[in-house]
């Protein structure tokens, strides 16, 4: 089964964007392997507000794009699939057919629906040695409570932590 993984850059203080929606915080590693990393996916998955800002900034071919969104229209943007309904049900089907993993690129609220749903495999912050002291969350503040186990971490010379977690499935709904 593929795994859904949220691989996120993050403050130290828990924010994965600045208070303007800014990332120029985000400073290279050129001992990470972006790469390698990418190539671990054939989808990514995105809210419209992630991907109103990495579209013009990102290069996502060779990649299926699905952004959840309510607003956005599908005849709008035909280079990506756009979900408005049953995102639960297409996820799980997502899941279930071969393939690399799919990564969940950005977006605490589109986290934390996931996470309600017992579909998030792993949660990877790339921490990186800043305080912004404001900005996007890396997880909206919605009650979503999971453990996570540590399964792996690497620190490079940037002062950037990666870290890996299993996520916890949670027996009910909404816990």
């Amino acid at each position: 089964m593929r795994r859904v993984r949220y691989q996120v850059a993050c403050s130290l203080d828990g924010f994965i964007a600045g208070p303007g929606d800014d990332f120029d915080w985000i400073i290279p590693e050129p001992e990470f392997d972006f790469k390698a990393l990418y190539d671990q996916f054939d989808t990514i998955l995105m809210g419209r507000r992630t991907y109103e800002i990495a579209h013009a900034a990102s290069d996502f071919s060779g990649k299926q794009v699905i952004v959840a969104s309510q607003s956005l229209r599908q005849e709008d943007h035909p280079e990506v699939e756009v979900i408005s309904t049953g995102l639960q049900e297409r996820i799980m089907l997502l899941r279930s057919q071969p393939g690399r993993d799919i990564w969940l690129y950005g977006g605490g609220h589109l986290l934390s629906q996931l996470l309600e749903w017992n579909l998030v495999d792993t949660v990877e912050p790339a921490i990186i040695p800043i305080l912004l002291g404001g900005g996007v969350p890396l997880l909206a503040p919605n009650g979503v409570r999971r453990p996570l186990s540590l399964i792996g971490q690497q620190t490079y010379p940037s002062g950037m932590v990666l870290m890996e977690y299993k996520v916890e499935k949670s027996s009910t709904d909404g816990e």
